[in-house]
């Protein structure tokens, strides 16, 4: 039995019968988290308009993180280039904030809310194809300090923007 137990992988010195390699492998089978899971008390919450923007907002940080859909990417087909906001660029929501082209066309990013740009995806510069891998989570195109958090109530649910796809 001795032989047995030693064989037996263990975690924190308790016998668990699972091999040392299954946490690893499980956490990488896993999905990707989402911002809304990474903080215990800060509402964080994804918010879409019409023309295929995505905004999800940290009220804690008064920042929103802004990209294309997953419809608007695969609409696009591969996406080659992305012309990013610039950093301190204030924009007004509804104001053109930079240009996506692909292989099928060419399509102009739209700020969903109104604030000042303070952070643009420079992993898009080499790998544009993101947007289409991962267009909300690693594809995502900037961050923007809101300046009016109540321009949020004018953006879509994702069962709302969902609808509107039909």
């Amino acid at each position: 039995m001795a032989a047995i137990r030693t064989a037996v992988p263990t975690m924190r010195g308790v016998a668990t019968g699972v091999p040392r390699c299954m946490p690893r492998m499980a956490s990488r089978m896993s999905p990707v988290r989402s911002f809304q899971t990474s903080r215990i008390g800060a509402a964080i919450k994804t918010l879409y308009t019409v023309e295929h923007e995505w905004v999800r907002y940290d009220d804690e940080s008064n920042i929103g993180t802004i990209g294309i859909t997953n419809h608007a990417q695969d609409s696009l087909g591969d996406v080659v280039y992305i012309e990013l906001p610039p950093v301190e660029l204030e924009a007004a929501r509804g104001d053109q904030i930079g240009s996506i082209e692909s292989v099928k066309a060419a399509s102009d990013i739209y700020s969903p809310v109104s604030g000042i740009i303070v952070e643009s995806n420079v992993a898009l510069d080499d790998q544009p194809n993101l947007v289409n891998k991962s267009p909300m989570d690693q594809g995502w195109l900037a961050k923007i300090k809101l300046s009016d958090a109540s321009e949020l109530d004018q953006l879509l649910s994702e069962e709302a923007y969902n609808a509107t796809l039909e």
